[in-house]
């Protein structure tokens, strides 16, 4: 198989690549030559965003085209435009966010979707941009040659996003830690290795249209996330699972100062952590055990020097160490009352 990846030296392209690499694929990544791709692959260079940036894609004929952009959807329309007379299918990694909000439990592939999105659109938000995307891949391609992967939260090495990056280095740090309960709530996520095998697989079996892609809940709670990472890190630290009631009052930000945690019985952790994703269970969706995406993810880190990179277009995450005490210090009281 010839691949021809639309980035591929970051997080989920990277998985791609190395995964067809894998498989003995003939591979091609096209990338703007800020960072190395993997060893074995034909590289290109260019801009998508730049006048004539896809210069370098004007000649040769792939099997598929994996794009994982995540901004104007007009950049995956101009990318597809020229590939569809040279390329046999398009892969589009999207998300679960082009769910139109609230979502609700139990939400699949029929589910709404939000509103006023276009192939042509500049950038906007971010649900908008992934639905636009998935519209010009469609749009060029065809239902019939087009598989959108809608991936929930992503995990595993290569994160640029740092969600599981920090709570590794956290607890690595020792001392008691805010864990937020409680410890038996379910969580969606897929190892991004996973992704990568599941795409390929159905790239080979001809596969389209839109597929919820994440874990089953309950293949992974709070507490056997935490407990991976306490236990790949040394095991210095002590989990504190905390109220959310507590949590919350204190002003931290569920997701964002606490990856990955979503209070229970909200519409955040319904969205985001109860999908249905039955369709890709059938299509083949294999889900390692939750202690190998944790320790493989610490090897990759300690191989990095301890500091994950950071995509520029996304916050940075992570509890304030001060709150962090207060909190702990305001959980205990409460115990003891």
């Amino acid at each position: 198989m010839r691949l021809l990846m639309l980035g591929g030296t970051e997080f989920a392209g990277r998985a791609v690549v190395e995964a067809a690499l894998g498989r003995g694929w003939e591979v091609t990544v096209f990338h703007r030559g800020r960072h190395e791709p993997p060893t074995g692959v034909r590289s290109l260079h260019g801009d998508r965003t730049a006048p004539d940036g896809l210069a370098a894609l004007a000649d040769g004929e792939w099997d598929v085209v994996v794009d994982t952009w995540s901004a104007a959807p007009r950049v995956v329309r101009d990318s597809a435009r020229l590939l569809r007379g040279r390329a046999e299918r398009y892969v589009y990694v999207s998300s679960r966010s082009v769910y139109a909000w609230p979502r609700g439990a139990g939400r699949g592939e029929d589910a709404p979707l939000v509103e006023d999105a276009s192939a042509d659109a500049e950038q906007s938000d971010y649900a908008r941009d992934k639905r636009g995307g998935e519209l010009a891949a469609v749009e060029a391609f065809g239902a019939d040659r087009s598989l959108l992967v809608r991936a929930g939260l992503i995990l595993g090495p290569y994160e640029n996003i740092g969600r599981l990056p920090w709570w590794l280095t956290r607890i690595a740090r020792g001392g008691p830690v805010l864990a937020p309960g409680p410890r038996d709530l379910p969580i969606q996520y897929v190892d991004v290795r996973d992704l990568a095998e599941w795409t390929l697989d159905s790239v080979q079996r001809e596969a389209s249209g839109p597929y919820n892609l994440v874990g089953p809940s309950g293949h992974a709670t709070m507490g056997t996330l935490l407990d991976a990472c306490v236990d790949v890190t040394g095991g210095a630290a002590e989990l504190r699972w905390t109220d959310p009631d507590i949590v919350l009052a204190a002003g931290i930000e569920p997701w964002l100062h606490l990856p990955v945690w979503l209070p229970p019985d909200s519409e955040g952790h319904a969205a985001l952590h109860t999908a249905d994703v039955s369709r890709a269970i059938e299509a083949g969706l294999r889900c390692r055990p939750v202690a190998d995406t944790v320790a493989d993810t610490w090897t990759w880190l300690r191989s990095i020097g301890g500091m994950a990179p950071q995509r520029p277009d996304r916050p940075a995450v992570g509890l304030d160490p001060e709150l962090e005490a207060k909190v702990l210090a305001t959980s205990e009281r409460s115990g003891r009352e």
